[in-house]
């Protein structure tokens, strides 16, 4: 077996294996270095402008989870799981074009005419946007490393579930986030108590379509 297919049976079966897991041993502790080297793998997610919109809030403090679980509508994973992992979208994150393309340059990843074209383009095309556009964009690029860290996290053997349902007004105010931040989901992350299930997906043909749209 050539290491090429090998590597792709690997990711195929991270993918395959992955469900969304409710119910998580409450005893089972995940190391913050741990979650440290998972968010770092999950930031090599793609996004636009490469402006990297994404911030993390990672809730271990079993009061604090306590505070976020009426929040979240009393879903039980939040208090059980070794960790809540809450993905912001900062709506704003033009304003760090400078420092991140300041840093292409100086690891020689881009040349400074590129830099300074970019940042040109950035600082004055994204605040002419309007609010719905760039609050778009930071869910859009949220997504991507939301899903990043779920399969870098199944790649370690740990389950997750996204959650879409929780109050954002009441979880702003808790967490005290500004509202230059909108949040994108919470992930559960932990060891499985009941093994995740999986679900019915629609036949490919029926939500593919080639060189066109059909209904």
């Amino acid at each position: 077996m050539t290491t090429e297919l090998k590597a792709v049976q690997e990711f195929n079966k991270v993918i395959q294996d992955r469900h969304s897991v409710r119910k998580y041993d409450p005893s089972w502790k995940i190391s913050d270095e741990e979650i440290k080297e998972l968010l770092g793998e999950a930031i090599l997610a793609p996004s636009s402008s490469n402006l990297q919109p994404w911030r993390f809030i990672v809730i271990t403090d079993q009061e604090l989870k306590e505070k976020l679980l009426p929040i979240a509508y009393n879903q039980q994973q939040v208090v059980d799981a070794s960790a809540v992992i809450a993905v912001l979208g900062d709506v704003e994150a033009y304003r760090n074009a400078e420092k991140i393309y300041d840093q292409a340059v100086s690891t020689g990843l881009m040349p400074l005419e590129v830099r300074n074209a970019m940042v040109e383009k950035i600082t004055t095309g994204y605040p002419n946007m309007g609010p719905e556009r760039l609050k778009e964009i930071a869910l859009v690029d949220g997504g991507l490393i939301s899903m990043q860290l779920m399969l870098a996290a199944k790649a370690r053997g740990y389950d997750t579930v996204p959650m879409g349902g929780y109050n954002a007004e009441a979880f702003h105010e808790l967490l005290q986030i500004p509202q230059r931040y909108t949040t994108v989901m919470l992930i559960a992350l932990g060891k499985a108590a009941v093994e995740g299930r999986s679900s019915a997906r629609l036949p490919l043909e029926n939500v593919t379509y080639w060189n066109g749209f059909q209904d």
